[in-house]
Formats: structure tokens, C-alpha cells, sequence
């Protein structure tokens, strides 16, 4: 059975927009970095240019992206467990769209497996949400505008000038390259704060058949 939802058709979707907006607010509330709709777009261009690259079937690049988009919105009920709540709204969400139950599979186990205390790549769409949600380090992501009264999330997050995610010439490796200001957060602050998820970064990439390496202000530390 083919089905005819889409990235676009769920962008669309103003009740899935809803519970993505909503969960963000959910977070600003508790003090977390931003988890807007800047976040899950990025997630799910970042996942789709993976599987592209790699030369996966259009379809399961679409998946990824529809996994992208959905992934956080667990956070409406609670940040803890979000990966799993999150799930299982999508489920919901996607069984009233008489979606596949295969496809769904693919997109509930990829929300399912996204947060570092819990995740694992079970499956390629999987693999490339953790890579795309774990390297989304960014300024524009902390909401804080005291700089003064910063945690260490917020100058970790504020210290990030610019970041990119690539494949070296061969695709054997995926980089996350960053430029990080050294007199807002140390390199140590980074690693201290994100070590976990780069972990989880490199189990993904495994997965997919890559190397993931890190770059920090031109310096492979990883």
C-alpha cells in the first residue's frame, strides 16, 4: 500500500504544527534551548542530505524527514521520556493519515530511539535522526539573552559561532565541523556537556557504514 503522506503534506499539518509548537513552549518554560520548528526542520534536512548522500530510495529519505520534523514532540507532555511519549503521539498521528503500518514502524522506532538516555540505531532512519538531532549545536538555540547568567548548557550552546555537518570526499566519514569561541566556553565545556551524544553520534554512523569524526576550530579532536 503506497502511501500519500508527506513531508510537506505534515509541515501543512496544522494539528501536528500545533503539538510541535507546543512542546516548545513546554521547554521554554523549564529553561531548555530552543526545540522550535528551526530545530526539527533543520533535524530533517539534516537526516534527508545523510540518506541522500548514501543513495537510500526516495521514500526512506521522505521517512527521515517526516521522523525529523515529529521527533520532539513528546516534550508536550514532559521532557522526560519524550523520546518514547513522542512515539507514541506519532503513531497516533500517523494511523488517523492511513499511513503504512510498515512506514509507521520506521518513523515511531525512529522517535522512539533519539534520546541519548536511551537511543540506539535500530535502522538507517534512525541512524541519520541521531546524527541530525545530536549535532544541531548552535547561538540561535539558547534563549537566555543574559549572557552573564548563563549555565554551563548556554555558553556551551552561545559558543558555537558556526557548525556544519559534511561528508568527507569519499563518504567513508561524516564531520561535524565547528567554530567555537574559546573566551565564551572552553572545548572541555563542550565535551563535558555533549560527550554522550558524540558517543551516540559515532554508534549511528557505525551503523550507516561511516567514521564520524569532529572539527573543532580546524582541529580533528575526534
Amino acid at each position: 500500500m503506497a502511501s500519500v503522506v508527506t513531508y510537506k503534506y505534515i509541515r501543512q499539518n496544522p494539528d501536528i504544527m500545533t503539538y510541535i509548537k507546543r512542546a516548545d513552549k513546554a521547554l521554554e518554560a523549564i529553561g531548555y534551548t530552543e526545540h522550535s520548528v528551526a530545530h526539527v526542520e533543520r533535524v530533517a534536512q539534516t537526516a534527508s542530505m545523510i540518506l541522500t548522500e548514501l543513495g537510500y530510495p526516495e521514500r526512506q529519505i521522505e521517512l527521515v524527514k517526516i521522523a525529523g520534523i515529529m521527533h520532539d514532540i513528546g516534550n508536550v507532555i514532559n521532557r522526560v521520556d519524550h523520546a518514547q511519549s513522542g512515539a507514541v503521539m506519532a503513531f497516533r498521528l500517523l494511523d488517523n493519515l492511513s499511513m503504512p503500518a510498515e512506514e509507521i514502524c520506521t518513523i515511531v522506532s525512529a522517535i522512539g530511539n533519539h534520546d541519548e538516555s536511551t537511543a540506539f540505531p535500530v535502522d538507517p532512519v534512525s541512524a541519520a535522526l541521531i546524527i541530525a538531532d545530536k549535532t544541531d549545536v548552535r547561538r540561535t538555540r539558547v534563549r537566555n539573552s543574559d549572557i552573564f547568567n548563563f549555565d554551563i548548557h548556554d555558553r556551551v550552546n552561545y559558543a558555537v559561532e558556526s557548525s556544519n555537518v559534511r561528508f568527507n570526499d569519499n563518504k567513508t566519514s561524516i564531520i561535524l565541523e565547528l567554530t567555537i569561541n574559546t573566551t565564551i566556553s572552553s572545548v572541555m565545556e563542550y565535551f563535558e556537556i555533549f560527550l554522550q551524544r558524540m558517543i551516540l553520534c559515532k554508534k549511528a554512523s557505525q551503523y550507516l557504514g561511516l567514521k564520524f569524526e569532529m572539527v573543532i576550530n580546524g582541529t580533528e579532536v575526534l
